[in-house]
């Protein structure tokens, strides 16, 4: 009986045994088959932290691969709070370190048991006092810093970022998906404990870097020279643009008031808008070129025409319009020169309304232009049919139209690249690795004739040698442009202000072979505040460092301010046309010469030109025919001759004879002419 209840009991305690084997078995069946992803997942959230760390950001380098932007290794300070002892005392010493209230740090600390952000992208002395303290609970991450090594150099077009390393203007800002990568990963892990003991982080990649237009020294010399504008003229704000006519990169972008990206969040809202791109205003006289251009490429007008500018006022739909001057019978050229209001008024009424409104709009005013910089304005320009009767006079001189400096300088550059529209354009490249993609450019846009474009840059020459920028001749080469002096609107009184102006020039040098086109903006000058007194002289300060800076050959001799004085005295003997077929000195390097060249007319060329002809010594004269002026200075300095340059064009006649003996440093007088018809048959083949 004992045997058998023994072995009883000994089977009950195996089977429940074995049931409760059996039982433990399915549980642990149970959840690893059916509810492993859950608890996984449970545990995963308690034992560890994924934190993201700033997405590493590419560099931004000039065209000279410069650097102007890039991203370097910074130290993030973190707590883990459930290894703090005592909170209170370890806030109190960082916030003595970081200049934070003890409590702001202490409520992040009481946010989270695993982690809290203390401070992010410290200073690397800030970072080191930190670790002196060697507090337990508190760590560092390495993250991505933005960093302008220029500081404020540029720093509208470069833009900002902020905290997390996201674009929030300029280039940083409209580039930001390809220049940000994908943030990287912290991983916290703790124990049972919520003790914090390892991590890992996941590097962020690199973005793609981009290669801008700007040239570091010519931005430098634009923002040097604005910033010395407003020291001179207390101007509220300033703008200067430096472009390349000819394909419509941006070379310098500046503006005043500016900010240092940096410390972005330490400067105002003003400091960082990009006014070159968004600043509307009325651009006063600058607008003629627009208005004479169109009149003259419709055939309406021609630089030669004399129009009356009746003693300097007009009636247009009741309202009567005064000139700055009272003049009288001026050519379109000097009207241009002169900055006549009346004379412009009339050569628009010409064209009407609808077709006026056409070239503006051809001219890309009223639109963007595409430019690839962020918070571009489209400007102010109503539709033809909301056109008083007054506008077309007011537009004629640049009121009732709103502009931006890019709109400005787009347009201008057309005149100095024979008609063309091109888009401007700050971007040149994107590289990741070993890829380069540059941007699809659109294709020009002729928005006037070629011989239009040529009378424009003759008459805007005229501007700039006799007419209102005389302060933005240049030493050594042409220059051409056109000053502007526009009153501001005042809401208050519903008038034009008679203090508040802004003052303009924009223009382009050399002449014949354009290399930069210059706007100088500057808004409401102290004293003297006429376009042609305050800002001529910053676009010629700018040209001649640019122009020397990118070795462009010079086109005038050095005894460059005798020549224009010549040049100004024919013109007030004979107002019509007495320059003609003289040379204005525009197209030979002085650099080697120490005579000028003296300038004379056809007739006096032709009858008693200035040579010594010698016998068996000195040097053959060289052929000229069917050169240009720059080639045929060239060699004539080459050989140590003086050059005496008739007309334009290329050389159809030339004293002495090629091949007769001469002496050196005598002068050889060269005729040219635009049309190749008029060579010597001989020398026809030779001309390209």
């Amino acid at each position: 009986m004992d045997l058998r209840s023994s072995r009883t009991r000994i089977v009950i305690v195996a089977a429940l045994a074995a049931i409760w084997t059996g039982a433990v078995f399915g549980r642990l069946a149970y959840l690893q088959l059916f509810r492993y992803s859950e608890y996984y997942s449970r545990a995963q959230h308690q034992q560890r932290l994924i934190v993201d760390v700033s997405a590493s950001r590419a560099e931004i380098f000039d065209r000279n691969m410069n650097p102007l932007a890039m991203s370097v290794p910074v130290d993030s300070a973190f707590a883990v709070p459930s290894e703090i002892d005592d909170p209170d005392m370890v806030s109190r010493l960082l916030g003595k370190v970081l200049d934070l209230p003890a409590d702001e740090i202490a409520t992040r600390l009481a946010g989270s048991h695993s982690f809290a952000w203390i401070a992010r992208k410290l200073a690397p002395e800030k970072a080191d006092r930190i670790a002196a303290m060697n507090l337990r609970g508190i760590y560092f991450q390495r993250e991505g810093g933005r960093f302008y090594p220029k500081r404020d150099l540029a720093a509208h077009v470069l833009g900002y970022v902020d905290i997390d390393e996201k674009g929030l203007g300029g280039i940083e800002y409209s580039l930001d998906d390809s220049i940000r990568s994908k943030p990287g990963k912290m991983l916290i892990l703790a124990d049972a404990h919520r003790r914090w003991y390892d991590s890992g982080d996941k590097t962020p990649e690199t973005g793609t870097s981009v290669v801008l237009t700007l040239d570091e020294k010519i931005q430098y010399i634009a923002e040097k020279e604005l910033a010395q504008a407003i020291r001179e003229t207390q101007a509220k704000s300033g703008t200067i643009v430096v472009e390349n006519p000819n394909s419509g990169e941006l070379l310098a972008i500046a503006n005043w008031p500016t900010f240092n990206p940096n410390a972005a969040k330490d400067s105002s809202p003003e400091s960082r808008v990009d006014r070159a791109a968004s600043s509307i205003y009325e651009p006063g006289s600058v607008f003629k070129i627009v208005t004479l251009s169109a009149a003259i490429d419709q055939g309406l007008a021609n630089p030669d025409e004399v129009i009356d500018c009746q003693n300097g006022a007009i009636y247009i739909a009741g309202h009567r319009i005064r000139d700055h001057k009272p003049y009288g019978r001026l050519t379109v050229s000097q009207i241009l020169a002169k900055s006549s209001d009346v004379g412009a008024i009339k050569i628009g009424l010409r064209l009407g309304a609808p077709k006026f409104y056409d070239y503006i709009r051809a001219f890309g005013f009223g639109q963007s232009t595409g430019v690839d910089l962020p918070g571009e304005s489209h400007g102010m320009l109503r539709r033809v049919e909301n056109w008083t009767p007054v506008s077309v006079g007011s537009i004629s001189m640049g009121q009732e139209v709103g502009v931006t400096p890019l709109q400005m300088i787009t347009a201008v550059s057309a005149m100095a690249n024979g008609g063309l529209i091109v888009r401007p354009h700050v971007i040149r490249e994107q590289r990741r690795g070993n890829q380069v993609t540059e941007p699809q450019e659109p294709q020009p846009r002729r928005v006037i004739q070629q011989k239009t474009a040529a009378s424009m840059r003759r008459m805007l020459e005229g501007v700039v040698l006799n007419g209102t920028g005389k302060l933005a001749q240049l030493d050594g080469y042409t220059s051409a442009g056109k000053t502007g002096t526009a009153q501001k609107y005042d809401p208050n009184t519903g008038r034009y202000s008679a203090h508040d102006l802004i003052a303009s020039f924009v223009g382009f040098a050399p002449i014949n072979v354009p290399a930069v086109a210059i706007l100088v903006q500057l808004d409401s000058p102290a004293g003297a505040h006429e376009g042609g007194q305050v800002a001529a002289p910053v676009f010629k300060r700018i040209a001649q460092q640019v122009l020397a800076y990118l070795d462009v050959p010079r086109d005038v001799p050095a005894a460059a301010e005798t020549l224009r004085a010549s040049h100004a005295h024919a013109a007030h003997k004979n107002k019509k046309n007495e320059d003609e077929n003289l040379t204005d000195a525009s197209d030979f390097d002085s650099a080697q010469t120490t005579t000028p060249a003296a300038i004379v007319k056809p007739a006096a060329a032709a009858s008693a030109p200035t040579v010594e002809i010698v016998e068996g010594d000195g040097i053959p004269a060289p052929r000229l025919l069917g050169k240009n002026m720059r080639d045929v200075t060239e060699e004539c300095l080459k050989m140590k001759l003086t050059p005496v340059l008739v007309g334009t064009g290329i050389a159809i006649e030339q004293s002495p004879e090629p091949g007769t003996r001469i002496r050196r440093g005598s002068r050889v007088t060269v005729q040219f002419a635009h049309s190749p018809s008029l060579l010597p048959t001989a020398a026809r083949g030779k001309v390209k």
